[in-house]
């Protein structure tokens, strides 16, 4: 299948992809963090391209629920909301039968419509939580493939927040894909 992951960097998606013999590429703004079909530069000249399934995951600064609270406080970002919600909106138009979105839960459950399915990273084998959203159009939803059935969630601190503390990559770092979900997308959906 003629594949498009957008807004990937890191290629654990596309790799996963072309592991199972499609022809897959990243996009993103950034360089890729490991060799491969990669397009750096903006991807919505590309979704007018005829792709078999596009698999985007759109920035969620300002869509996610955990950082939407700041809206009202720093009236500005109420304009970056509008944008990214925007862009979220164009990979719904895209031009492939099949499409599944990724974003965290957050606002586009209110302005576009309640995604299709939320996994979690335990459900693919990893000691992780991070509800994941998934808006799908002509795929299934995911099935799980290696539930650990007692997950520490070696990502999280005791309360339930992220490890990871401040830094310049943090946004970076929490936005890759893990391993057992880009994995069970190529099985599943490739």
């Amino acid at each position: 299948m003629r594949t498009l992951v957008a807004c990937e960097y890191s290629g654990r998606v596309r790799d996963a992809f072309l592991a199972r013999g499609h022809d897959a590429i990243s996009c993103d703004l950034e360089p890729t963090d490991v060799p491969g079909p990669h397009h750096q530069g903006d991807v919505i000249p590309l979704l007018s391209q005829p792709w078999d399934l596009i698999i985007a995951f759109p920035p969620c600064t300002y869509l996610c629920r955990s950082g939407i609270h700041w809206n009202s406080r720093r009236p500005e970002r109420a304009a970056l909301t509008e944008e990214a919600a925007a862009f979220f909106l164009a990979f719904t138009r895209a031009n492939s039968p099949k499409i599944a979105i990724e974003n965290p839960i957050g606002v586009m459950s209110t302005c576009y419509r309640k995604p299709d399915q939320i996994v979690q990273p335990w459900w693919f084998g990893e000691d992780a939580s991070k509800a994941t959203c998934l808006w799908l159009k002509g795929l299934p939803p995911l099935v799980a493939t290696n539930t650990l059935t007692k997950p520490l969630y070696a990502n999280q601190t005791k309360s339930g927040q992220n490890k990871l503390g401040s830094s310049k990559h943090r946004a970076k770092i929490r936005s890759i894909t893990y391993q057992g979900l880009a994995d069970a997308m190529a099985s599943q959906w490739g």
